[in-house]
């Protein structure tokens, strides 16, 4: 496995990515640092605040998960087994989709970014939640284990996942991005993917 990024590599996408997380970030930690205000002043009290504090606090670990997911990585970039289980973790807390992130090595920003979008690949197959976990095997690949009461598996677009954009044969939807993305991640480091779906789970791993 071929575990380094070429030197200086970088596509538009994955820059753009990181713009607009980045650019969003500190409005939304203006906001909820305004809201803890409010709060501890007691000015305004009630369901309104709490949904506000909720919907500030998902938009922040969302846009957190996205910036790695998405956004550029330097080959030299770390991500701490510690803020690797926080950042993918959170997204999903108080969902239908129960999240363990078991890696408890820390990892390159590039390798930890194919284990958030095989993430986001099986949130599509998941419709009705499931139990999901990511560990990492031998010689550092990734593997995902989803337990689910259903798996709706569409074989076309998961087909882009090994042979590219172009074997969906229908443009993709914005909320289908991970999987060229993924598809892109894996071919730069000269990595495969195997999955397997079936009516009890789902399981993704890089080889």
């Amino acid at each position: 496995m071929n575990d380094q990024t070429p030197h200086g590599h970088q596509s538009l996408a994955e820059l753009i990515a990181s713009r607009l997380c980045h650019d969003l970030v500190n409005p939304l930690g203006a906001i909820g640092n305004g809201v803890e205000l409010i709060e501890m002043t007691g000015a305004v009290r009630g369901p309104e605040m709490a949904l506000i504090r909720d919907a500030v606090r998902d938009a922040q670990a969302r846009m957190r998960f996205l910036r790695v997911a998405f956004g550029a990585a330097a080959p030299t970039q770390i991500l701490s087994a510690r803020e690797a289980k926080a950042t993918a973790q959170a997204p999903w807390q108080g969902t239908r989709l129960h999240v363990s992130w078991a890696v408890t090595e820390d990892l390159p920003r590039h390798r930890a970014k194919l284990g958030y979008l095989m993430l986001l690949c099986a949130e599509t197959a998941l419709p009705m939640g499931g139990d999901v976990t990511v560990t990492q095997e031998a010689a550092g690949h990734l593997r995902l284990s989803a337990k689910a009461p259903r798996v709706s598996y569409d074989q076309t677009l998961w087909s882009v996942l090994h042979f590219g954009i172009n074997a969906a044969a229908r443009p993709l939807k914005a909320c289908e991005a991970q999987f060229p993305a993924l598809h892109a991640a894996l071919s730069l480091f000269d990595l495969t993917l195997n999955f397997v779906a079936d009516d009890e789970g789902l399981t993704i791993a890089t080889a």
